[in-house]
């Protein structure tokens, strides 16, 4: 099967995430899509403002039930940590070799993929997917891409994490971006106050 790899801190994951994951699925692009909730992400930065790694890969879990072809994967949590992008591909791919695997990623990942750590041995060795995000859009008409990587056309979804996070301290119910079982889950446990 084709996999796509989305990794993120999906802290906490959103309509956005899952739209798009299904969006590459249901174009036919990939066969399926694995959500790599991510420990630690090497370039951003940590704060108090993350949720626990388990609340996180829960969320996911269910904001993923009932999406044909998406999965929700625990891998980076059983690699050494930080894991960098090209440690998690060649690793999943020695683990699953029945399996070809691409990266999924954002116009904005994109445009700073150079500072990703060994970032030519990716492009190299892996196919990438480049999804346009807003006040960051790609046309392959008008830039050179290397072979590997496709820009991919897939709903623009005007929202972020962080924008949520932000929403739910206000005490605000965000429902058009978070499936019913995460805001009930972020409640249920506390999360984002």
């Amino acid at each position: 099967m084709r996999i796509g790899l989305y990794g993120g801190s999906f802290n906490p994951i959103h309509n956005g995430h899952t739209s798009l994951a299904q969006s590459l699925v249901d174009q036919g692009l990939v066969d399926e899509v694995w959500l790599l909730v991510s420990p630690l992400n090497p370039l951003k930065q940590t704060s108090g403002d993350i949720a626990a790694y388990e609340h996180r890969l829960r969320m996911a879990e269910l904001a993923c039930k009932g999406h044909k072809g998406l999965r929700v994967s625990d891998f980076e949590s059983h690699l050494p940590i930080p894991s960098y992008t090209i440690t998690t591909l060649d690793a999943i791919a020695a683990t699953y070799p029945q399996h070809t695997f691409c990266l999924v990623i954002g116009a904005d990942n994109w445009q700073g993929f150079n500072k990703w750590y060994k970032s030519d041995e990716i492009i190299a060795r892996y196919p990438i997917l480049v999804y346009n995000r807003p006040g960051f859009s790609l046309d392959e008409s008008t830039s050179s891409f290397p072979p590997t990587v496709k820009v991919v056309d897939t709903p623009l979804y005007d929202i972020s994490s962080t924008e949520l996070r932000n929403s739910l301290r206000q005490g605000d119910n965000p429902t058009q971006w978070l499936a019913a079982e995460v805001l009930e889950y972020i409640k249920e446990n506390g999360l984002y106050k």
